[in-house]
């Protein structure tokens, strides 16, 4: 882990480009439901996947939450897969924004576009930045209101050596509705990063 780790001038780089990033990603969002989205600066941190689970344990905690993942291969040796974790207090109010009717089917299918829309805005904003380029899986729930999201989690995590958790917060004005982001990468995919951080480093 300590041969993986990022440098300061390394990840004071990553942040920037994640916050370019996640501002792309929130302006799409904000015109899909056509309301404002708050955006607070994301926290990233390169972490054990294994820690995950506990990480998100108290937030998550006695309430219903859905994960959504979504698997992520670049051309230079970077790949992974996000996973959107969702708070479901108040989404049926936005499934009926868009159009969607109120049953468990229908709110999956919300959660899915909803996912693809920010996750691959995201990662192309960041991959443009990059100067790569990446392809995607198909979204897929792997976590709904009656399943044990911990459980799920670690599940997903374990088969991944690292995780760039990038701590998002989508606040929206109109409406209850906030995410978290994580990024589940191997050791190698985060070497391959680092030296396309010094080259961005090298320019300036």
């Amino acid at each position: 882990m300590t041969d993986l780790a990022f440098s300061e001038l390394q990840r004071d780089c990553l942040q920037e480009l994640i916050n370019v990033a996640m501002g792309q990603a929130s302006d799409k969002l904000a015109r899909y439901l056509d309301t404002f989205v708050h955006l607070q600066v994301p926290a990233i941190a390169l972490v054990d996947a294994a820690e995950l689970p506990q990480h998100f344990a108290s937030r998550y905690q006695q309430q219903c939450a859905t994960l959504v993942s979504l698997g992520f291969f670049g051309d230079s040796g970077l790949r992974g897969e996000t996973i959107m974790l969702y708070q479901l207090d108040n989404v049926g109010v936005i499934a009926q924004l868009l159009g969607y009717s109120d049953d468990s089917a229908s709110e999956a299918e919300m959660l899915t576009d909803i996912s693809s829309v920010l996750t691959t805005t995201f990662l192309n904003g960041l991959a443009e930045q990059l100067e790569n380029s990446f392809s995607y899986a198909a979204p897929r729930i792997i976590s709904s209101r009656d399943d044990n999201f911990g459980q799920k989690l670690a599940y997903s995590a374990e088969q991944w050596q690292l995780a760039l958790q990038v701590d998002i917060r989508y606040q929206l004005t109109d409406f209850s509705f906030d995410c978290d982001m994580i990024l589940l990468i191997p050791g190698e995919a985060v070497l391959r990063l680092r030296q396309i951080l010094d080259s961005i480093l090298a320019d300036f």
